[in-house]
């Protein structure tokens, strides 16, 4: 007698593999064919709506893990919402501008300034719109549950057209204006970058020195006082609208020999400036940061600072 003979297994006419492989696709068939996505809105119409706003991916590549964590827990979300008695379509989308797919086409030898702008923004729209077939079947196949034939594109006209309505109701409100925040420019790339998109890497910078007059010094200071300033980016000296004094810093007031200016320095950085900068120094004595703190300076190209 076999071993196997001696155990009480149960009868079942389930496979002892389960194969999900070679049959999910058949339910996913299936649930198309019966239009399920359909017919569940269908049964929900009227009843309170639940619309869940979905960020678009990116048209560019296979989906990976941060693709199916997204999507898969966006639709347990909306199935969730549907079997609670929701109307609760999901409408997917895809977000298909930006400087990647520019990007792919120069790996694959599209010279951009050597051909017609009409030619290469076509070139463009069809390598985003397979990148969105491709997806999207890949979205299908992890059984995510939406209105895949009816997607939102960003680079349908009417999706761009819808886009300047709002913007020009935002503009219309006051909501759309002009700040002093930096946008940061790609000279190579010729195009403007994200901030999620730079990457610093350690080099050596010119350091520079300079000084903002002192323009009200509230009877502590005299006008002939300047504050000492260093940077390693000379070039924004020109937006210069203020300093930074530190709380738990202490300054002192010195002047040079031979020099008619006093400078407010950092006590313990006096005698690395003084070697490399101010020379031999007469001290005033100590400033607490909190006797800084209210003085109104003149920033280096004459506008008012604090």
């Amino acid at each position: 007698m076999k071993l196997k003979e001696t155990l009480n297994l149960g009868k079942t006419e389930f496979p002892m593999r389960a194969g999900l492989p070679t049959k999910e696709p058949v339910w996913q068939k299936e649930w198309e064919e019966a239009k399920l996505y359909q017919r569940r809105q269908e049964l929900n119409q009227g009843k309170p709506h639940f619309t869940l706003h979905d960020g678009p991916p990116y048209a560019n590549g296979n989906i990976h893990v941060g693709h199916a964590m997204n999507k898969i827990s966006k639709d347990i979300i909306v199935r969730s919402k549907s079997m609670s008695g929701f109307y609760a379509p999901y409408i997917p989308g895809w977000d298909t501008h930006g400087l990647p797919i520019e990007q792919v086409l120069a790996k694959q030898g599209v010279k951009r300034k050597e051909m017609d702008l009409v030619e290469y923004l076509k070139l463009c729209r069809d390598y985003a719109l397979s990148q969105v077939d491709k997806q999207r079947e890949d979205f299908k196949r992890l059984g995510v549950s939406g209105d895949w034939e009816n997607p939102y594109v960003t680079l349908t006209p009417d999706y761009e057209a819808a886009q300047i309505r709002v913007f020009g109701e935002m503009a219309n409100k006051g909501y759309i204006y002009r700040g002093a925040k930096p946008v940061y420019w790609s000279w190579s790339s010729e195009s403007a970058l994200a901030e999620a998109e730079i990457e610093y890497h350690d080099l050596l910078s010119t350091s520079l020195y300079y000084a903002n007059r002192v323009k009200d010094g509230k009877g502590v200071l005299d006008t002939d006082t300047y504050i000492v300033v260093w940077t390693t980016t000379p070039f924004t000296i020109t937006a210069s609208r203020g300093l930074t004094v530190g709380a738990d810093i202490d300054y002192v007031l010195v002047q040079p020999a031979g020099e008619a200016r006093k400078f407010v320095v950092a006590a313990e950085l006096l005698n690395n400036l003084s070697e490399i900068w101010l020379g031999r120094c007469s001290s005033f004595g100590d400033l607490p940061w909190s006797r800084i703190e209210p003085y109104r300076d003149r920033a280096p190209m004459g506008h008012s600072s604090r």
